[in-house]
């Protein structure tokens, strides 16, 4: 026992501190991938999940990247492409529509900014935390539904309620029951024999409620694609407000993603008084 206690001390505390301060990725984390216009960018044919997708026109060749069908596998930035794409270290990720998450370069095009204003985390984390009281009184539940999925995405749903992350600290926690969330989060490409578990599990949750796409599987089908066995995603199914991309995502793009759908939850159930 003291031996345990001993040891807690040296540790300290192991919790983080996302999104109040910026979490850095380990030195070979692969993120988002990031296109270099007026490269020789590889052939579609390269992505093994079909993320990649091309057409020509009068200005050449565009090349588009779709970030919910990204398995961040890296076959894409490796010889003889290395340097047209590099794997980046961006986990933020998650979008509210399926259309933003696709990145277009133009072959011609002499740079390529990603849009958007300078983030101010601890600013973010504690708007954040207010929103959620503010919509959902003291904490967001939220019901995981696994539909399928090979149990990669879970694992890094699990890691949210370990000490290194600890999303209660957020006021967000997960729940066993529909009926006690404002909120569903989905893993897999829900495959044909869950649809119908997918739609009546959220029509369980009361309204208004929150669909929360995590992993490539459930933003898009993933390496499954839709077939007879796959519905290819979740919004194949029903509705979805957010989409966190990965292959799996980290806790800390999940979180972010969570984080988004609040913003989302705001803007359609009335505020408590």
């Amino acid at each position: 026992m003291l031996r345990i206690v001993m040891n807690a001390l040296r540790t300290g505390v192991v919790t983080t501190r996302y999104p109040a301060e910026p979490s850095v990725p380990p030195v070979r984390f692969r993120g988002a991938p990031v296109l270099r216009p007026g490269s020789h960018l590889p052939p579609t044919a390269v992505c093994p999940a079909g993320a990649l997708s091309e057409r020509f026109d009068a200005g050449g060749r565009h090349v588009a990247l779709d970030l919910a069908r990204c398995v961040f596998c890296g076959r894409c930035a490796e010889d003889p492409w290395a340097g047209a794409i590099t794997m980046g270290k961006d986990f933020e990720l998650a979008a509210r529509c399926r259309a933003d998450m696709r990145i277009e370069v133009v072959a011609e095009d002499t740079a390529f900014v990603r849009a958007g204003p300078p983030r101010d985390p601890e600013a973010e984390a504690a708007r954040a935390s207010a929103e959620i009281h503010r919509v959902l009184g003291r904490s967001l539940h939220l019901r995981h539904l696994d539909a399928g999925s090979c149990n990669a995405c879970d694992w890094e749903l699990s890691a949210l309620l370990n000490p290194v992350y600890d999303v209660r600290r957020l006021g967000i926690d997960f729940v066993a029951s529909p009926r006690h969330a404002d909120g569903v989060v989905v893993t897999g490409p829900v495959t044909r024999n869950l649809e119908t578990a997918v739609r009546r599990t959220v029509e369980a949750v009361p309204d208004p409620r929150v669909v929360i796409a995590v992993g490539a599987c459930a933003a898009s089908g993933g390496i499954f694609g839709e077939g007879y066995a796959s519905a290819g995603g979740v919004d194949r199914v029903l509705p979805v407000d957010v989409y966190i991309p990965g292959c799996p995502p980290r806790p800390e793009a999940i979180i972010f993603g969570i984080l988004v759908a609040v913003g989302r939850l705001s803007a359609r159930r009335p505020p408590r008084s």
